[in-house]
């Protein structure tokens, strides 16, 4: 489990591309005391650490998650938004989170407003039931406050610290971002759904 803040941005430094795997070095900002085995949050991605060296931390990528995250695009150089697992008696500064992402969300527009910046998001039809004024969003991997909603686009007003911290410094019209649901606002919805159905 993830908390969705965002301790840092790690760099990819090595991209090795198998028939079915691929494989992603990423030199984290802080890997002190991580293990083979961990769970590592890349953009948002819950991936397991299968090798540490100096060099970096190298996670294995299956082509499902390949196909529904943004981590196929990645490119050497590339920077991702880098979270180490919740472990118990961590503090919860956002909402908790899986790392499974369900999609992805372009950004249609930038605007930068006075040291902050405001993003304007467009979603898959699919999830937009489950996207509402000051709900919580998880994309890349940072826990969100949703502002203004309308049709398929999202409003999200960033602060200086956490275009500091992670990569929406650099965000720019036409980057996809790996979106995750709320798990509560999915049971409710689903909850709601189902009695409603009953009713007909």
């Amino acid at each position: 489990m993830f908390t969705g803040i965002v301790q840092g941005k790690g760099t990819l430094v090595n991209l090795e591309k198998g028939e079915h795997v691929h494989t992603l070095t990423v030199k984290l900002p802080d890997a002190s005391g991580l293990l083979r085995g961990a769970s590592v949050a890349l953009n948002g991605v819950c991936l397991t650490a299968t090798n540490i060296s100096e060099t970096g931390v190298a996670f294995d990528v299956i082509p499902e998650t390949l196909q529904r995250t943004t981590l196929g695009t990645l490119e050497v150089g590339d920077e991702v938004n880098v979270e180490r697992s919740l472990k118990m008696g961590d503090e919860l500064g956002g909402h908790l989170l899986s790392g499974h992402i369900m999609d992805v969300a372009s950004i249609e527009d930038v605007t930068h407003v006075g040291g902050g910046v405001d993003l304007r998001f467009n979603a898959p039809s699919s999830l937009m039931k489950y996207i509402h004024e000051k709900g919580y969003i998880g994309l890349n991997g940072a826990s969100l406050t949703i502002g203004e909603v309308s049709g398929q686009s999202f409003n999200i007003h960033l602060i200086p610290e956490t275009l500091r911290l992670t990569t929406f410094g650099t965000s720019s019209e036409g980057d996809l971002v790996n979106v995750e649901i709320d798990s509560m606002t999915q049971t409710v919805v689903a909850t709601v759904e189902r009695m409603m159905g009953q009713k007909t």
